[in-house]
Formats: structure tokens, sequence, C-alpha cells
């Protein structure tokens, strides 16, 4: 029987809201040892922003960590699945748009957060990115 994506999502995402600065998500990502928050309003979700996007679009680019928001560097074209949805089916999304992470969805509201790493968790214990992606955060 074919894995569905709660059974292999992180679920309990940790989020920011739109004005929130880059600081407070870069503190978020570090005190969760994660590397990415949704950006949610209210319980809708908004976008999503990664260490990747804080140091492309906003360090490199020379921004204020502490006045920029994460409104300003997120990801607000989303790929997003189902719970109930196949997770072979988020697999493809993610090999089909390159992206690393996918937010898991209940309408609009965020659920959880299915990323390689959890795949790789699942799929092939024995592979490197699941033995790293077993690890505790390191802070």
């Amino acid at each position: 029987m074919a894995q569905k994506v709660s059974e292999v999502m992180t679920p309990v995402p940790v989020a920011v809201e739109p004005q929130a600065s880059l600081v407070e998500a870069a503190e978020q990502m570090r005190q969760h040892g994660i590397g990415d928050v949704l950006v949610t309003e209210g319980e809708s979700l908004r976008g999503l922003v990664t260490d990747r996007d804080i140091v492309v679009r906003a360090v490199a680019a020379g921004l204020d960590m502490s006045t920029t928001t994460v409104s300003e560097v997120c990801s607000a074209e989303l790929i997003t699945v189902a719970p109930a949805d196949d997770a072979d089916a988020a697999v493809r999304l993610m090999r089909e748009h390159a992206i690393r992470r996918v937010p898991v969805v209940d309408g609009d509201r965020p659920v959880g957060v299915v990323s390689i790493g959890d795949m790789a968790i699942q799929r092939d214990t024995r592979s490197v990115l699941s033995d790293i992606s077993a690890q505790p955060p390191t802070t």
C-alpha cells in the first residue's frame, strides 16, 4: 500500500507572520534546528523562507536583517500537497520543480512540511542523506 504524505511529513510546522524580521525567522530556525519556516497570515499559508533565501536574497544583497521582513524575501509561489496525497506524488513534485521542501496543507492551513530528508529517512535508511537527516540539529 502506498505511503501517504501524512506518514512521512514533519508535523506542526514552525511559522512566522509576514512582517517578522529575517532575524526573527533565523532565530526560529536556530531554535528548532531547521532550515525553513513557513510564512503564515492567521492560519493561512502565505510563503516559505529558507536559510538559503536569507543568505542569497538578503545577506548577499546587503539588506538589513533586523528591518527586512520575511515577506520581502520568501517564496510566495508555492507547490503544496495535502496530508492524504500519495508520498510518491510529493517526490515527483520535488523533482519536477527542483525543490527540497513542500508545505503540507489542509485547505490553505499548513499542517506540516515534507522534505527530501523526511523521504530519505522513510525510504532509504542506509543513505547518507538519511543518516544526516536523522541526526539531532547542531546549534
